[in-house]
C-alpha cells in the first residue's frame, strides 16, 4: 500500500514506463518481475527512494528485445516497487504492486529508457445495481469457487479470499490475476474493459468454460484410475523393474528407439525400406512393452537393419586363381570346368551381369555341392547352401505374413542375412525334389528368385520391401532333369556330370579320398595306413556300385576306422591294405560280376540285358518258361506299366507269326531239361546207340552206298543218326511198348517217317514225309520266336530276375547271351 509520502493516484501525470513480456499486472495485485534489459535495469536504479511509482505496459510481440512506443499496448498499470533484489548475474528482481488503471497519452522521453504521460482510468459502474448485475457477480464468484475446488493448481484459500471482497471491479481483477488458464492476450483484454459489467460478463465466460474443461478433466482421470487400478500391480512391477534395470546400467526403451534409430539411418536401405522401418519405429515407441505387438514389431525392425542392402564383396574375378582352385578340388570334369571358368570370364568383364542360372545334374556322389563351394573359394565369396528336397510351403521360399504366430522371412532372406553380403555364392540343392500341396507351389516361388528379370526387385511376405537379388550367384543341382519343372529349367543351364569310371575313381581315391578320411580318423598317411591300387579297384568293384564316389569315401572310412582302433590298442604296425586283407575288414564281396553272370545264364531261357539310370545301372537277368497249359500268359514280380506293354507286345508277335500246329510240335519234340547230358538208363539199356543206327541205316540201303537208293538211304540214316543224338542228349527218349526205336524216332523228328528201313525193325507204316524246305522254315521260325519271347522284355530294361510263362510247350538248347546296349529305365 502507499505510504504517507506517496502521491495520490490522481495525481500521476507523468511516469517512467517499465515494458513487460507475456505478463499482465492488474490493479490491487503484487506480481515479482525479473529485470534484465539495460534500459529496465538504468530505470529503476535510477527511481528514489521516496518516488518509487512506475508505469507497466505489455509489449505487442514478446520477440522484440529493445521495444519502441509502438510495440507497447496502450493501456498498462500503475504500480509501486516494493522491494528489489539483486541476482549475481547483474539482473534485478522486483516486487509491484498494481494501483489502477491508466493510459500512455504520450512518450516524452526514450532514452535512456521511456517516459510518458499517463492518464488515470477508472472502472464504469452501472447506472443502477440490478438483480442482473448481483446474479452475474455472484455467477463469478462460484464458477471461480469451482474451478479452485477441479484445479490441482489452485490453493483453496481463494475461496475464502473470494468471498470477503466486496467491490465488484477488485473482484473481477483478483480472479483475473489469479486463473493460470488466461493467456496474455484475454488477461490485456480484461485490463482493457473499463466498464465493469462488460468485465464480469467476459470473465463469467472464460470461467463456464474452464469448468467445463475441468470437469472432463476430472472424468478422464476418474476413469484412467479405474483402469489403473485394475493394473496397479503390474504397473508398479514394471515401474520397478525400469528402475532395477537403470541402477545396472541397461538401456531404457527410450534409448533403445534411439539406438534403433541409428541403425536404420546407418543400415543403407532402399528409400521404401526406409520409410517402413520409421514407420514401425514411431509405432514402437507408443508401445507398451507389454504389448501384444511390441515384440513382433521389435523383430521385424531387427531384421530391416542387420540385412545387408548394400554391403557387397569387391573382389575382382581371378581366372587363374578360379582355374587352380577348380584343378586342386576336382579331378577330371574338365568340359564342366571350362564352362564355369567361361562364365567367370564372362562375369569379370561385366560384373553387372544378368546371365543364365547354373545347374549341375548328375547322380549322387560326383562332386555338384563341391563344385559350388569351389567357386565361392575361387572368388572369395561367402558360401550359402540350401536343400530344396521334400519342401512343399511355398512360404520356405518366400517367407511368412506378419500376421502369422512366430512368422519368419524364408530361407532366402535368411541365407542373404547369414551371408552378411548381398552377393554370396548360393547353392540351392536337389532342386528336382521340390513337392507341391495345398500350401503353394515352391517351384513357382524359386521363379521369381532365379529369374534375372524379376529378382532385383524380390519382395518377401514377412519383409514387405523390395530387396535386390540380382548380385546373387544362384548355383542349382539335381540328380534328374525330368523331375525339374519345365518354366524352372527353363532359366537354368544344364551342366551335366555323368559319373566317374573305374580308374577315375582310383585317381580321386589317392587324391582326395584317402587323404580327407585319414586326417578325420587322426591316421598319419603313408606311415600308418597305405592303399594299394588293386585294394581300391577291388572295394570299387566288389563293394560299390555306383556312378560317383561316396560310397567309396565310405568303405575307405571303415578301413581307416579299423586302423584307428589298433592304433588306439597300442599296435604300431603299418596297415598295407591289399585285395587279400581286404575281405577281413569289409567283409565278403556284395558284387561278384565274374562269376554272376555264368552262373544265371546257364539255365535255359534266361537273357542278360541292361538297366540305366542317371544314378547308375545295373545288369537284368530277364528269365522266360513255356510250360503246358492253356492261352493264358503270366508275369510276376513287380513289373512296370511300361514292361507289361512290353511283354504283350512280345505275345502278340509270336500270336502273329507262329504257325501254331506246326510250331508246337516241334517246340514240344525239341525241349528237355539240359541238365542231364546223357540219356536216360532205359534207352542205353536197350541197345538204342549210335552204332544200332548205323547198322540198321547200311541195311536199309544195300550193297552198293554210292548209288541209287543206297545212298539215299545213306543219307537218311546219317540224318536219323543225327536226331538220335539229339533225342539221347535231351533226356526225354522213352520208346513204346511194341513199336520199337524207329517209331520213336519218328516222334523226335518226323523227317524219319519217309525211311524204309523202319519196317524192317517192326515200325509202323511209313507216313508221307513233309517238305524239308517247310521244315527248316519252320525251325527257324521257332529259333526267332524264342529270342522274340526272351530278348524284347530285356531291351525294355527296368526289373531284374521276372520270369515270364507262356503257354506254348519248353524251349530247347540255350540260347547265347544277349549282350543289349543300355537304355534309361
Amino acid at each position: 500500500m502507499p505510504t504517507k509520502q506517496q502521491k495520490k493516484p490522481t495525481e500521476f501525470t507523468e511516469l517512467p514506463v517499465l515494458p513487460v513480456r507475456d505478463t499482465v499486472l492488474f490493479p490491487n495485485a503484487i506480481l515479482p518481475l525479473t529485470v534484465g534489459r539495460e534500459s529496465s535495469l538504468r530505470l529503476v536504479n535510477e527511481l528514489k527512494e521516496e518516488e518509487r511509482f512506475i508505469a507497466v505496459v505489455s509489449q505487442r510481440d514478446p520477440r522484440v528485445d529493445n521495444p519502441q512506443p509502438v510495440d507497447l499496448f496502450q493501456i498498462g498499470t500503475a504500480a509501486y516497487i516494493h522491494k528489489i533484489i539483486k541476482l549475481p548475474n547483474q539482473s534485478l528482481f522486483v516486487f509491484v504492486e498494481g494501483l489502477q488503471r491508466l493510459a500512455v497519452l504520450e512518450v516524452v522521453q526514450q532514452e535512456p529508457y521511456l517516459r510518458a504521460r499517463v492518464k488515470q482510468l477508472a472502472d464504469t459502474l452501472p447506472a443502477e445495481k440490478s438483480s442482473d448485475f448481483e446474479a452475474l457477480v455472484r455467477s463469478v464468484m462460484s464458477l471461480f469457487q469451482q474451478v479452485v475446488q477441479l484445479s490441482p493448481t489452485l490453493s483453496d484459500d481463494l475461496q475464502t479470499v473470494v468471498m470477503n471482497i466486496d467491490d465488484p471491479g477488485r473482484l473481477s481483477d483478483f480472479i483475473a490475476a489469479n486463473l493460470p488458464s488466461l493467456s496474455s492476450v484475454e488477461k490485456q483484454e480484461l485490463l482493457e474493459s473499463l466498464e465493469l459489467k462488460v468485465r464480469l460478463e467476459r470473465l463469467n465466460r472464460i470461467l463456464a468454460r474452464e469448468v467445463e474443461v475441468l470437469q472432463l478433466r476430472s472424468k478422464i482421470q476418474s476413469d484412467v484410475q479405474d483402469q489403473v487400478t485394475q493394473s496397479q500391480r503390474e504397473y508398479y512391477l514394471r515401474e520397478q523393474m525400469k528402475a532395477i534395470q537403470k541402477e545396472l546400467g541397461e538401456a531404457d526403451e527410450q534409448q533403445e528407439i534411439e539406438e534403433l534409430r541409428k541403425k536404420i539411418e546407418a543400415a543403407g536401405m532402399s528409400e521404401e525400406a526406409r520409410k517402413e522401418a520409421l514407420r514401425e519405429l514411431s509405432r514402437l515407441a507408443k508401445m507398451s512393452p507389454a504389448a501384444a505387438d511390441y515384440h513382433v514389431t521389435r523383430t521385424y525392425l531387427d531384421w530391416l537393419v542387420v540385412l545387408p542392402w548394400t554391403k557387397v564383396s569387391d573382389v575382382r574375378v581371378d581366372l587363374r586363381k578360379a582355374k587352380e582352385v577348380l584343378d586342386t578340388d576336382h579331378y577330371d570334369l574338365e568340359k564342366v570346368k571350362e564352362r564355369i571358368l567361361d562364365y567367370l570370364a564372362v562375369l569379370q568383364l561385366k560384373p553387372q551381369l544378368k546371365g543364365p542360372i547354373l545347374c549341375f545334374v548328375g547322380p549322387p556322389g560326383v562332386g555338384k555341392t563341391s563344385l559350388g563351394r569351389s567357386i565361392a573359394r575361387a572368388l572369395d565369396r561367402k558360401f550359402v547352401r540350401m536343400s530344396l528336397g521334400g519342401i512343399h510351403d511355398e512360404a520356405e521360399i518366400r517367407g511368412h505374413r506378419r500376421t502369422y504366430i512366430g512368422a519368419l522371412p524364408g530361407q532366402i532372406i535368411q541365407g542373404i542375412r547369414r551371408a552378411e553380403t548381398r552377393d554370396p555364392i548360393y547353392m540351392l540343392d536337389e532342386v528336382d525334389k521340390i513337392g507341391r500341396d495345398f500350401r503353394g507351389d515352391p517351384s513357382s516361388a524359386l521363379l521369381e528368385v532365379l529369374d534375372p528379370e524379376q529378382n532385383s526387385h524380390f519382395r518377401d511376405n514377412y519383409l514387405d520391401v523390395q530387396f535386390d537379388l540380382s548380385k546373387v550367384l544362384f548355383i542349382c543341382t539335381a540328380n534328374v532333369l525330368d523331375t525339374i519343372p519345365p518354366p524352372l529349367l527353363d532359366r537354368m543351364e544344364v551342366l551335366e556330370l555323368q559319373g566317374y569310371t573305374e580308374e577315375e575313381k582310383i585317381e580321386i581315391a589317392f587324391r582326395h579320398l584317402i587323404p580327407k578320411q585319414t586326417e578325420e580318423h587322426g591316421i598319419k598317411s603313408p606311415e600308418q595306413i597305405e592303399f594299394t591300387r588293386d585294394a581300391l579297384r577291388s572295394v570299387i568293384r566288389h563293394y560299390t556300385r555306383e556312378a560317383g564316389c561316396r560310397n567309396v569315401e565310405r568303405e575307405i572310412a571303415t578301413v581307416c576306422r579299423k586302423q584307428a582302433r589298433k592304433i588306439a590298442e597300442g599296435s604300431t604296425e603299418k596297415l598295407l591294405v591289399t585285395p587279400e586283407n581286404l575281405r577281413d575288414y569289409l567283409g565278403i564281396q556284395r558284387f561278384r560280376l565274374e562269376t554272376e553272370l555264368v552262373e544265371r545264364t546257364r539255365q535255359p531261357g534266361v537273357a542278360v540285358g541292361l538297366a540305366w539310370t542317371p544314378t547308375g545301372g545295373d545288369v537284368l537277368f530277364v528269365e522266360a518258361n513255356a510250360m503246358k497249359g492253356g492261352k493264358g500268359f503270366t508275369m510276376t514280380g513287380h513289373v512296370g506299366q511300361v514292361m507289361q506293354e512290353s511283354m504283350q507286345a512280345a505275345l502278340a508277335w509270336v500270336r502273329a507269326h507262329a504257325a501254331r500246329r506246326l510250331a508246337s510240335r516241334i517246340i514240344r519234340s525239341h525241349v528237355r531239361p539240359w541238365t542231364n547230358s546223357h540219356p536216360p538208363a532205359t534207352a542205353r539199356a536197350r541197345g538204342h546207340d549210335r552204332r544200332d543206327h548205323a547198322e540198321r541205316a547200311g541195311a536199309a540201303g544195300g550193297r552198293n552206298q554210292r548209288k541209287g537208293p543206297g545212298r539215299q538211304a545213306c543219307r537218311r540214316a546219317r540224318n536219323l543218326s543225327a536226331c538220335r543224338q539229339r533225342a539221347e542228349r535231351a533226356g526225354g527218349l522213352e520208346p513204346g511198348a511194341a513199336g520199337g526205336a524207329e517209331a520213336q524216332l519218328r516222334q523226335v523228328d518226323p523227317r524219319s517217317r519217309g525211311i524204309s528201313a523202319g519196317k524192317r525193325c517192326g515200325a509202323r507204316p511209313a507216313q508221307p514225309a513233309d517238305s524239308r524246305r517247310e521244315l527248316r522254315a519252320a525251325a527257324q521260325r521257332t529259333a526267332q520266336l524264342r529270342g522274340a519271347i526272351l530278348m524284347l522284355p530285356a531291351l525294355c530294361g527296368g526289373f531284374r530276375n521276372r520270369r515270364l510263362s507262356l503257354p506254348v510247350g519248353r524251349w530247347g538248347p540255350p540260347i547265347r547271351p544277349l549282350e543289349i546296349p543300355h537304355r534309361i529305365a
